[in-house]
Parts: C-alpha cells; structure tokens; sequence
C-alpha cells in the first residue's frame, strides 16, 4: 500500500543526483570505526528524516528509512554509492566532523549524531558459533491474542528439516528473514524470530496491505455499501472527474480495479508507460493520479501492477463507510479477530509518499489473517468475511506478471522436489507473505527485510516446510 507497494525506485535509498557513478567505480575498504562517523539521524526530502548506521558484522553503511536499510557502498573522500549507482556525499564541518549529506541541489544536515543501534539489529541470532547453531524447537508461547498454540508433533512436519532450515538463517546463509510462523491445523506449532524482532513488534506490511483491503471490500459488499464488483468507477466516484476521458475510462468497474485490470497507463513492470509509484506517491492525490493517466487497452483485458488500484478501492470504501480506513478495519475486521495493536495511516497523497499507506501488523495479527481465510471467514466459528467473498476473491480472474491472480490477492504454486503445492498469497516488498495452503490447512507467514531484492522466503517454504507432506 500500497503503495501498498513494491518499490522498484531508488527514490527509498537516497536518491542522490550530485555525481553519478561511473559503472566501472571501485569500491573502497573502510573500518567498522570510520564508518561510525557517519552514524545519526538526518534530514530527508519532504521534512520526514532517516537514519544512517554502520552495521559491525558486514563493515557497511546503511541507511534506514522506516523499517527499510538500504547499503551504501564506501567510495572514498566520504563518497557512498547506492543501489542506483548515485553517489552520497557525507560533508565535514570546520571540526572534521560529519555534518551533514548533499542530494543534487539539495543539503540535508544531520539533527542527532548520537543515535544508538541494537547489536541485535546487525546479526539473526546473538550466539558464538552460528555456523554450528543447533536448534532447541519450543512450542509457541500462549498469550491473550485468540491463537491457539500446540506442539508441533502429530501436524506432519519435519523436525530435521526446520532444524537445518534455522541453522542456515543463523549462520546468515538466508539474510535478513525477520520471522516465520506455521499455523497447523488451526493451531500455532512453530514461531521463531530473528535480529531485533520479536512477536510483539509491529511489521511494515507493504502489498500484503493490498489482500486487506480485498477483505475490507467484501465486508462492504455485504453491508450494501457497494452494490457489486460490476458497479462503475465512475458512479462509486462522482465526485472526480478525471483527465483523458474516453469510452473505455467509462466502463472501469470495481472488478477491473480488483483484479487489475483497469487499462490505465500504469504498470510497475512497465518503465514506457507514464504511471509510476513514484510520481504517484509524490502527487496530491493518489486517486487522481491513477485515473488521469490515459487508458491503454480495454478494461477487464490485461493483468498490470498498478497500486493506483487499491488505493483506489481503499478510497471509495471510505467514502461509502463515512470512515477512515483504519477505523472501518478495527471495527468490521481487526478487531472480531483480536487485531488491536496496528498501525494505519492511510492518506492517499504526498503526506504519506514514503510510508506507501500501508499497515503495519504484528507477525502473529499476520498469521490470524491467514487462519480467517483459511477457515472461508470464520473466526472461531463467527464469520467475518462473508464465505462467497472469500471464495470468489481467491479465484482466479486475471495475470499479473505472470502470475494468477483473484481481487488483490496472489494465487501461487511453489515446487517441491515431488509435489507442486498450491496456495493463496498475500506478499509485500522485502518478504512480508502470508501463504494458505488450503489442501494442507496451513497457513505460513514469513517476514523479512530484502527491499527490492530476491527475498528467501519462497525457498525456505519449498525446501524446509512443504517437504515434510510430499
């Protein structure tokens, strides 16, 4: 959120635009001690900040924005390059002391340089020898949450497995994996954390915002806020009139936003088209945004990632409901199902350009979202959901990016070395995954910290978690 969003910008890493990298820079060796100089809290664009630390076990700069670290790889003369092969250029005061950084015609100054970071932050597992770690299972401590817990023998899973899949998580073989929890057969069997998480600790959930608002969507359905799927964009919102207007802008309906395909010149995949994240996230209304790009084909035709889409339908819902967001959520969704410490602050304009809309959940809130659908809706035997919805929202309608997609959720297969194994997904950048395995009655959530990059939590769940029923 949503931006829901996968962000494929390097806007998130510091966009620097002073010097650009030559591709054949050379990367300099700097100490753990010298990259702490430039430890702190600085200024960043739109008056929000961010923070820059020096991480002991892999001697590199970072700098974190909300719950995202970014490298930053030394140049020397306090030059960085980043993803985007822009350099960051650190500046000194009188003093020799870092001051602050410059971004194209830009100056950010540094606010706090004394800023402490967790050791914890910086490494899985706090132990001495983690290339031997062996692991101890513990069966998921009870709380007051509504989970039900249980031991993981009698539900099918290896333990040899799970074991050999912790060990290659400490010893750093699969990085920054934050969490991974397994319901089985209703119950909570397996619940590890990693760095400085733990149960208790809210979580970015990037796109995985996108399957919430799928559930919000049916429960709106259901109290005739909205009449249908079939009903038109433009009778859910009267009150804006877009630019580019045409015959095909005038037949979008709600399904072609649910299964995105609106046919608006948007698609994360696509750099030719003119809608994009970033422009969007930096414009003062999202909405408008979205609908005032051009059309590019016939809508309910072509499957694109547009994140216009749910922000979108997140809009409308709030239009219909007379609330926010965040309150219809609490109290039609989060709330019946024990969800009561999260974070929402959807604002669909520039306000909230580097927080994407998105909301933030604990892992366990996380897994409980997933038991719902797992069960067609039902929270210990209330429905939430309605059951049509979930049914018909977890079918397949459209194919975005070349995968199966229903309304704002992922229809997913992963492969073991016997079986292919079939699942409903909800996932956001850096592996935030709430996978349902229906046929299996599992759900597994996996979070993580690998912005834009390959996150391993595919590969934990087909090599260490689906085996054990092949």
């Amino acid at each position: 959120m949503i931006t829901l969003i996968t962000r494929v910008t390097t806007l998130c890493v510091i966009a620097i635009t002073l010097i650009i990298t030559p591709t054949s820079a050379q990367s300099t060796k700097v100490s753990y001690s010298q990259l702490k100089e430039y430890e702190g809290e600085y200024q960043y664009i739109k008056q929000t900040t961010l923070k820059i630390a020096a991480s002991p076990k892999q001697e590199l700069l970072y700098a974190i924005i909300n719950e995202s670290r970014y490298p930053l790889e030394p140049q020397g003369d306090d030059n960085f390059r980043n993803a985007g092969n822009e350099l960051v250029h650190f500046f000194r005061n009188k003093d020799h002391i870092i001051s602050g950084y410059v971004t194209g015609r830009d100056t950010f100054k540094i606010l706090n340089k004394h800023v402490s970071f967790p050791v914890e932050m910086w490494y899985p597992r706090l132990v001495d020898h983690p290339e031997s770690y062996a692991y101890e299972y513990k069966v998921p401590a009870t709380t007051n949450d509504g989970i039900t817990v249980g031991n993981i023998k009698g539900t099918g899973l290896n333990p040899a497995l799970l074991s050999q899949m912790m060990l290659k998580i400490v010893n750093g073989e699969y990085p920054n994996v934050r969490s991974i929890l397994i319901i089985k057969n209703d119950k909570l069997v397996f619940e590890e954390y990693f760095y400085d998480y733990n149960r208790d600790k809210l979580q970015e959930m990037r796109s995985a915002t996108k399957s919430i608002i799928s559930a919000l969507t049916g429960i709106a359905i259901q109290q005739k806020l909205i009449v249908g799927v079939n009903v038109k964009l433009s009778n859910l919102l009267p009150q804006y009139h877009f630019a580019n207007p045409s015959p095909l802008k005038d037949r979008i309906t709600l399904k072609d936003m649910l299964d995105n395909q609106s046919g608006v010149a948007y698609d994360i995949a696509d750099p030719k088209l003119p809608g994009n994240e970033t422009a969007m996230n930096y414009s003062p209304d999202w909405i408008k945004y979205t609908y005032d790009l051009p059309m590019v084909d016939t809508p309910g035709m072509i499957g694109r990632y547009n994140s216009g889409n749910p922000i979108t339908v997140a809009r409308i819902i709030e239009l219909r409901s007379g609330m926010s967001l965040r309150d219809y959520a609490a109290k039609y969704l989060f709330d019946p199902i024990g969800i009561r410490d999260f974070k929402w602050n959807f604002k669909p304009d520039q306000s909230n350009a580097e927080n994407f809309g998105q909301v933030y959940l604990t892992p366990r809130d996380m897994a409980k979202f997933g038991l719902l659908y797992l069960n067609d809706g039902r929270w210990k035997h209330k429905t939430i959901v309605p059951e049509n919805w979930v049914r018909e929202s977890t079918l397949k309608h459209s194919v975005v990016q070349n995968v199966d997609y229903g309304y704002f959720w992922w229809l997913k297969y992963l492969d073991t070395k016997n079986r292919r194994y079939q699942s409903i997904a909800a996932q956001g950048n850096g592996g935030q995954k709430i996978y349902i395995f229906k046929e299996l009655k599992m759900v597994v959530v996996t979070t993580g910290g690998n912005y834009n990059s390959k996150s391993p939590s595919d590969e934990l769940i087909k090599d260490y978690i689906l085996p054990a029923f092949d």
